[in-house]
Parts: C-alpha cells; sequence; structure tokens
C-alpha cells in the first residue's frame, strides 16, 4: 500500500463525521463528498498496477478527487452546513493528499 493511500484512509476517517453533519441539509453533498474521497482511493490503488501514462492518468484522477473533496468542504462551509473550524484537519489532509498524489502523477 502507497503511503498515499495511507493518508487517504486517514482522510476518509476524518470526513466520517462532517459527511453525517452535511447529510442533514444536504444529503447530495454528502454523496458526492463521500464518492470523490472514495474515488481518490481507488484510483490510487488503480495506479500502483499501471505503468507509463496508464499510471500517471490514475494518480491526475487521484489528486483531482482529492481537490473535489476539498471544494466541496469549502462549499459546506459556505453553506453554513459545518463551522469552519471543523473542516480544518479534512481540509488540511485533502490538500496533502492532493499534493502527494500530484507529485506520484508527475
Amino acid at each position: 500500500m502507497l503511503d498515499a493511500q495511507l493518508l487517504v484512509l486517514d482522510l476518509i476517517r476524518a470526513l466520517r463525521p462532517l459527511c453525517e453533519q452535511i447529510a442533514r441539509p444536504s444529503p447530495d453533498l454528502a454523496d458526492q463528498l463521500r464518492r470523490a474521497a472514495t474515488s481518490v482511493m481507488l484510483n490510487l490503488g488503480e495506479g500502483v498496477r499501471r505503468t507509463g501514462r496508464d499510471k500517471k492518468r490514475a494518480y491526475r484522477i487521484a489528486a483531482a478527487e482529492a481537490r473535489e473533496v476539498g471544494a466541496a468542504l469549502e462549499a459546506a462551509v459556505a453553506w453554513a452546513w459545518v463551522d469552519d473550524a471543523a473542516v480544518t484537519a479534512a481540509r488540511a489532509l485533502a490538500d496533502r493528499v492532493a499534493r502527494v498524489t500530484y507529485a506520484l502523477a508527475r
């Protein structure tokens, strides 16, 4: 398992309570947040077994999905569905995952 995948598992654990909170006013955003975080993990797993451009493509998708997690958190804060302070750890993890996966794609 890649170190990046371990980071994603930490991210998913940090997102669980946030998704529950976001799901009350917006089940759609909570679902999208879950799907984006899961996609990061799945694309990293897929990329491990790929080579060349296929590997880089999987990692680029993972990086984009991590950015989507961050954007979803920002939207939830903007809608006041979660407090800014509540998303601090998850936001930092999503940003770190995006940076690491982008570096893998280079």
